[in-house]
Formats: C-alpha cells, structure tokens, sequence
C-alpha cells in the first residue's frame, strides 16, 4: 500500500542523519526495497482470493499468503515514516498547500489511469460491475473508503480503497507533523506508545464487543482506524533521526516480522489486518532505515529490489485488474491444478502486471508528476 504513490519516494528531500538537528540528505533505499516486497505479499493475497490454484496448491497459498493484505499495513507505516524523514521541517503557512500539490501530484496520475483501465475493462468484461455516480465519483474525489457500502471502498480498482486513506493522512500530516518536530524525541516516544496501542485495541474492543466478522468497512477500510499506523510511522522516523531508537537490529527485526505475520494467519479475524504483525513491521522498517544510515548489509538495498521498489506502486496499483480479468476470462475462479495450467496463469498474471507497472510508471507515474508540478510552479510564480 499507501504509497506513495502509495509511498511517497525518496527524492523528495530525505531527511537527516541520524541524530542531527538540521536535517541533510541522507537516502534510504532499503526502504525504496521493501516497498516491492510489501506490494508482493498482497499480489499473492489477490491470487489466494481469486483462487488461481485448487488443492493443495491453494491450501499451500492460503497458509503462505491468506493474510498478505497485512502488507497494507506495512504500506501505512511505512508512509508516515518516510514522509515524516523526508520533511526538513513541519509545513506551515504556504508551505501546507505545497506539501499537498506535491502528495497529489505523486497519486493522482497514476490513480486517474487506473480508474480508466478498470472502466475500460468492465465495458469489455463485465457491464454489471459498472459503478454507479456516487462510487465512481467518490472513487475519482478519493473519499471512498469513508462510505460503509461495498460498492464505494471496493468499487472500480478494489485496491484504491488505500488511496483514499493516505489522501487523509495527507491532510492531517502537517497538523499531526508539527507538535513531533516542535516537541523533539520526548514527544515521539509517547506518540509511538499510544499509536500502537491504538493499533491494537482496535481489534481488541471488536472481540470484546460481539462485533461480526462482516464488519470489515470498520475494522480494515476505515481510514480513521488506519491513522494510528500512519501516526507510529511519522513518531518512529522522528526517533531513529535522533537517534534514540533502540528497536532489535535488521535479522532479527525481520525474524520478528515473520513471526508476527505467520501468526496473524492462526489470529481471530480482528487480529488479522494489523495487530499481530504492527511490531515486527515497525521494527524492521526503522532497523533498515538504520542499516542504511550506517552502511551496514542490506538485503534491499540492491539495484534489482531498488528498481523494483520504484515500481511497486503502479505494481500495487494495477495488479488486481489484471488477475481479474483473468478471473472474468475463466468465468469464476480457476483453480487450477499447480502444474497443469497454475504455473503457467499465475507467471502470465505476476509478468503482464509488472510489464503493465513498468509502463505506468514511465509514461504516466512520472511525467504526469513533473506536469502537475511544473503547472503548480507556474502557477504561483504568476500569483
């Protein structure tokens, strides 16, 4: 997720070193890295729900990759800590409406192609699943995810559901910014605290509570119960550049996020979009970001997972088209047996969404960025 794209990229101003008060540039590829990894899990949630394979190949991705959604979580996190590292300052004034131009200029390309290919494909494919007025403008506004109906969060393209979320934290990033950077580290500590916490009672309320698995708009769509891991992203970022981040190193950072992911799988319904995986995610999203600041081994930092990682958003983007037409192209859901046909669908699907990413992401991600900041610098030089 998130994203951003879903995750803003690392060329807009990284922030400091870690504990310096005046930020300089320091990159963070690991970071750029992992974004493909995360973009990986939910494409192979998308084929454990579209049900390429049958059998025990299908049982063998369902424990591999049944919770791969939790990589939204991690899209979330991930934001607020990037975001919050690539601020040299909280913004303010002016400055507000320019962080913004910017954030829209990152998403918005990119979602506006998106919503014409799933158009696109439901005049080809299938008309009933044209959207009416009010989900396909609220799609086109970004506040679909504020609306408890189906047809909204998990209308056109399902996965822009996210999109709508970062567009509000987009918003609250300057207010929810700004007390961080005046406060310092003693600030972001109890931040942090009460954003995981946050994250996990959630969950643990709804268990309490009696609320049916079916409330999934409010448990995993809401993009207020999804603010808490923006908010740990952002106070996190603020720690590791102060260098009072004492969180375990990258092995067993990852080892934790493992742990937590596989457990997530065995979890109530609740427990499953966030709650057992936050920790590990967190930890190894600060402990990369450390691995990098002192050149220490890093299994993203590679050419290969760095271009991939710069892909991942019109990855994420456009995947879930793709495995849904061929869903719509087999009538229902496959299920294929593994090597008589699942193979092959599934390398059709993962290559012509990487080959369609690709493509996105150079003629319409990135010139369609430059545009619309182009026309913004225009536009206030001649205000």
């Amino acid at each position: 997720m998130s994203t951003t794209d879903l995750i803003p990229r690392q060329d807009d101003r990284p922030g400091a070193a870690s504990g310096a008060r005046d930020p300089r540039p320091v990159d963070l590829p690991s970071l750029t890295g992992l974004r493909w990894t995360a973009a990986l899990m939910v494409f192979f949630y998308h084929v454990h729900i579209v049900e390429y394979f049958g059998g025990r190949a299908n049982d063998l991705v369902t424990f591999a990759f049944g919770v791969g959604n939790t990589g939204v979580s991690f899209f979330f996190v991930l934001s607020g800590f990037v975001l919050a590292w690539s601020s040299a300052t909280a913004p303010t004034g002016r400055g507000v409406p320019r962080f913004w131009r910017r954030r829209f200029a990152r998403v918005y390309p990119l979602h506006l192609a998106t919503v014409a290919m799933a158009l696109a494909m439901g005049f080809l494919l299938a008309p009933d699943t044209l959207p009416d007025r009010g989900p396909l403008t609220a799609n086109l506004l970004l506040v679909q995810s504020w609306v408890p109906q189906v047809p909204y969060f998990q209308g056109l393209n399902p996965v822009s559901w996210s999109l709508a979320c970062e567009a509000f934290f987009y918003l609250a990033f300057p207010l929810l910014f700004w007390p961080l950077r005046r406060f310092g580290p003693r600030c972001a500590l109890p931040v942090a605290v009460l954003a995981l916490a946050a994250v996990v009672t959630v969950p643990t309320v709804m268990e309490l509570t009696g609320v049916s698995d079916g409330a999934v708009w409010a448990q995993y769509f809401d993009p207020l119960t999804r603010l808490p891991e923006f908010v740990l992203g952002i106070a996190v970022a603020e720690l590791v550049r102060a260098g009072r981040w004492r969180g375990p190193g990258l092995t067993a950072s990852l080892g934790l996020a493992v742990v937590g992911y596989f457990l997530s799988y065995q979890a109530d319904y609740a427990f499953r979009t966030t709650a057992c995986t936050i920790v590990g995610f967190t930890c190894l999203i600060a402990a990369a970001a450390r691995a990098d600041l002192a050149g220490e081994p890093s299994s993203w930092r590679g050419r290969l997972s760095v271009k991939l990682g710069e892909v991942s958003f019109a990855f994420y983007m456009v995947h879930i088209l793709v495995i849904r037409t061929g869903e719509h192209l087999f009538g229902g859901h496959p299920k294929l047996p593994l090597w008589d046909g699942g193979l092959l669908v599934l390398a059709a699907a993962f290559s012509a969404s990487l080959a369609l990413a690709w493509a996105l992401h150079t003629w319409v991600e990135v010139p369609g960025r430059r545009l619309l900041l182009r026309k913004g610098r225009g536009t206030s030089a001649a205000s």
